[in-house]
Formats: C-alpha cells, structure tokens, sequence
C-alpha cells in the first residue's frame, strides 16, 4: 500500500474558515415574480405574449403577416428606416474630431513592436 494514502486516510481534515452559530435557514422565503429593482417601468409583463409583441433585438420582432412567428429577417432592414447618429454620436472613429482619432504610429514604435521591444535596449 502506498503510505501517502495511508498518512492522507489517517488525517482529519479541518477547514479553514470558522462559522460563528449554528446555519437557520429563514422561515419563510417569498418567490412571488417582480420587477427587476433596474427596470425601466418597475412592472412586470402580463404574459410572455405581451411582452414578446413589444421586445426588440435587432429590430422589432413582431412582423407582418409574411412573417412566422419568431423569424428573424422577415423583413429587409432598409424597411426599418434610416440609421443616423444622434448629435453628438459616432458610429466611427474617423468621424471623430483630429484629438480622438488614432495616431498613427512612427518608425520608432514600428521598429520596437517588430523586434518584440529589443530595438529599444541596446
């Protein structure tokens, strides 16, 4: 027999953390549903029907008649309509002013990503 084993089967093992008192479960618990304490309305949906009529995710999910019943795509997206940034939004970084555009890089940064930072000692 293998004596580590034996000296592992032999020890009592103690945690390492202390709990103070005696675990008591609470006496009553509630699982009624509500709202989530972040949601925008602070009320629950009437049915998962309700509220599937009125969710988006990537466009509205409800459709036309052509559409069946939980199809993505149904219908193009220019039917959706124009897509335009809000003042102040972008969708794109070059569209931002000169500061907060990327910069671009020199023969010096160049050079030390290329040689895995080595070019810059020595």
């Amino acid at each position: 027999m293998r004596p580590s084993l034996v000296l592992r089967a032999a020890h009592q093992r103690t945690p390492l953390i202390k709990f103070l008192g005696k675990r008591t479960p609470p006496k009553s618990v509630d699982h009624t549903p509500h709202a989530h304490p972040a949601s925008p309305t602070h009320s629950l949906p009437e049915s998962f029907a309700a509220y599937r009529s009125k969710a988006q995710q990537h466009g509205p999910l409800r459709g036309g008649s052509s559409m069946t019943y939980g199809a993505i795509g149904g219908t193009p997206g220019k039917a959706l309509g124009p897509i335009k940034p809000k003042e102040g939004e972008f969708f794109d970084r070059d569209e931002l002013p000169a500061r907060f555009r990327r910069k671009a890089w020199s023969e010096e940064e160049i050079e030390a990503v290329s040689s895995g930072g080595a070019s810059m000692f020595g």
